[in-house]
């Protein structure tokens, strides 16, 4: 499984409106809900704040990957989420956040989530992907910035 098709242009938000946390993680979440046409809202709001509540997400230099595993969905699911003005997150280095990359996992699937989020990393340590990204004005352009950056990473493996 690649982190393309993890984040496919649908569940790319450019834009994100939020200006906290809780707000992008609700924004992200009914982002998700509408475009796989779910109704668990609750439930995955509950499992990225369980999650969160042990540390904070907001690991990176402007960035978050708050995840979670729950029992609504049978495959691991991306969401991106985009971010002009940057988001209060109560990131470890205190910053504001302009990329969340939220994750979310059947309960049972932790092989798959841990290697995709091996993956995300690897790609997260060359700054020019957070760059390039960064400056996508629409879901396409930014998925086509993680299929070219993940092809990158795929050729040297």
């Amino acid at each position: 499984m690649f982190l393309y098709d993890v984040f496919p242009p649908e569940l790319i938000k450019v834009g994100l409106e939020a200006d906290d946390k809780e707000e992008a993680f609700e924004e992200m979440v009914d982002h998700f809900c509408h475009a796989v046409k779910i109704n668990a809202r609750e439930d995955i709001l509950e499992a990225l704040r369980l999650r969160e509540s042990k540390m904070s997400t907001g690991i990176h230099k402007g960035i978050a990957i708050p995840h979670g595993k729950t029992n609504v969905v049978d495959t691991v699911y991306g969401i991106l989420g985009i971010s002009k003005k940057g988001i209060d997150y109560d990131a470890l280095d205190g910053e504001p956040v302009y990329l969340l990359f939220m994750m979310l996992a059947p309960q049972k699937d932790t092989e798959q989530h841990l290697r995709l989020l091996k993956r995300l990393a690897e790609l997260l340590d060359n700054p020019q992907f957070y760059t390039d990204l960064i400056t996508q004005g629409d879901p396409q352009g930014a998925h086509g910035i993680i299929k070219k950056y993940e092809d990158v990473l795929i050729t040297l493996d």
